[in-house]
């Protein structure tokens, strides 16, 4: 191995960071953004049919003289991350809930819906009319939940729902389906700060921990199935890290929860804009990346053709001067083959080409003036799997970033985490029952019974029953139609990193 004299070396994080705040044009910039494009679609938001069909018939089967039912969402035992971190609620309830959402004409539109769905008279028009005339079409219901952004253990209490009016008994749960949705930004945020602390222990065994923030950046937007899942899941990631091409994301992010601008990006090519030119003229495809972009961090696909020789005769060769003199970073990124093999075997043909040196720790550095990003096929374990071959060959994790897409966003369901919403208290009459259920054939689907709290024990949070004289961690959110705590994306942050590791899956 070679190794060549350079200028001393450029810290990457701040150069990073000057790089954004110089910039990014969104920095302190509100987005005054309609609520109703990530709201859902004007005709898909109507609070009447945001259900499951079931539900619609469910006011008839409650005992009578029901008056109040009282639901909680948890994580339950089994989760793959023994930790979840909450969030994304806020944005359903302003998207949703908040306000006067019933109207006259929801009302009649989904009575017809469900006329034909079922083939006869289910729905419960009477009731609705009834919350809108009453209410002023805002709902009868209060929330409580744990904070943005805290991080709780598997079984524990997240949000708690209950009505507000006797009457309105049959719309706890018939909200289910939409706050259970939760889950989504719940799980996104939590194994995107899985993915932190795998990476944050690798930079502390073999580099600087400081450069986290932009060591996971989000690809993900196209391999969502919609562009509300994309703003919900890019923002959640955005608790995390900084570095995003889900634009999405930035919007929710900005519109929901008071964020400026949560995220960054640079320059960078794709296979379009390097294949265009032909295989015949790939150097002069790179250079002009070069000379388009004459400063600052930009990165660059290598690997429409043959990524080995790209970094060795091309980035290496021909242009190695260029890149030098270049008053910013090359981010080098190969998109195919093994990961673990292809990563080391790029560092190594790089580290030969520019030269290295060792950092403190004994690993092995780039020349600052280039950097590698993998964004291919990058989930929770493949994360693993690369860091682990780099750091057995001596390669500090410094010297990448990776790219996440469907292993970010998608690669996900309601089960990783084990999320259920349960009931566990009913009133009829004038007795308040316990509830739960606790089937013989799988215990691990058993729910909580009673009213509960979520409290601080010896340096952890457990759930214990309302009557248990300790501060509940629980807090009011929404009450009868109005948003009663609005939690901005900075707080939130600042709630997950003040909160550590501890994200091994189970």
């Amino acid at each position: 191995m070679r190794h060549h004299a350079y200028s001393p070396r450029v810290d990457f994080g701040v150069l990073y960071r000057l790089w954004f705040a110089l910039n990014s044009l969104c920095r302190g910039w509100r987005m005054p953004v309609p609520r109703i494009i990530l709201g859902g679609m004007n005709w898909l938001n109507n609070v009447c049919w945001l259900t499951d069909s079931y539900k619609v018939s469910h006011y008839k089967q409650y005992p009578p003289g029901t008056r109040r039912v009282y639901s909680y969402f948890e994580s339950r035992e089994g989760a793959k991350f023994p930790r979840t971190v909450f969030f994304g609620l806020q944005y359903l309830l302003k998207a949703y809930l908040t306000g006067p959402v019933i109207t006259a004409e929801k009302i009649d539109r989904a009575a017809k819906l469900f006329d034909a769905h079922f083939g006869r008279s289910v729905f419960p028009r009477d009731r609705w009319e009834r919350l809108l005339q009453k209410h002023g079409g805002r709902l009868p219901v209060e929330i409580r939940a744990v904070p943005e952004g805290t991080m709780v253990e598997a079984s524990n209490v997240l949000m708690t729902i209950e009505n507000t009016d006797d009457e309105a008994y049959w719309l706890t749960n018939y909200l289910e389906t939409l706050l259970v949705q939760t889950w989504y930004p719940s799980t996104v945020a939590t194994q995107s700060h899985a993915m932190r602390e795998m990476i944050k222990v690798s930079l502390e065994r073999t580099g600087d921990p400081a450069l986290v923030d932009f060591k996971l950046h989000d690809f993900g937007f196209r391999g969502v199935t919609c562009p509300e899942q994309a703003a919900i899941g890019g923002a959640a990631h955005l608790v995390n890290f900084q570095g995003t091409d889900t634009v999405a994301g930035l919007v929710l992010a900005a519109e929901f929860y008071g964020e400026p601008c949560a995220g960054f990006s640079i320059p960078a090519a794709e296979h379009s804009t390097i294949t265009a030119w032909g295989p015949d003229h790939e150097v002069d495809a790179c250079r002009n990346m070069l000379t388009q972009f004459p400063d600052g961090l930009v990165a660059c696909v290598s690997d429409s053709y043959d990524v080995f020789r790209c970094c060795r005769e091309i980035w290496g060769g021909v242009l190695r001067d260029e890149v030098l003199a270049r008053d910013g970073v090359l981010v080098v990124r190969p998109d195919s083959g093994d990961p673990p093999k292809v990563v080391v075997e790029v560092l190594e043909i790089l580290g030969d080409k520019f030269g290295t040196e060792n950092n403190s720790k004994g690993f092995r550095l780039l020349n600052p003036k280039v950097r590698v990003i993998q964004g291919d096929g990058i989930d929770f374990d493949m994360l693993g799997r690369i860091l682990s071959s780099m750091e057995k060959s001596g390669w500090s994790a410094e010297n990448i970033a990776f790219g996440s897409g469907g292993g970010l966003l998608q690669k996900l369901n309601r089960d990783t985490q084990k999320f259920a919403f349960k009931c566990s208290s009913v009133t009829v009459g004038d007795t308040e029952r316990d509830v739960f259920k606790r089937p013989v054939t799988d215990l691990g689907k058993r729910s909580k019974a009673g009213r509960l709290k979520l409290v601080e024990d010896n340096g952890r949070v457990v759930t214990v029953p309302a009557h248990d004289p300790r501060p509940d961690l629980l807090r009011p959110v929404f009450r009868n139609g109005e948003l009663l705590v609005d939690q901005s994306f900075a707080e939130i942050r600042e709630r997950v990193r003040a909160k550590g590791s501890g994200f091994e899956p189970a």
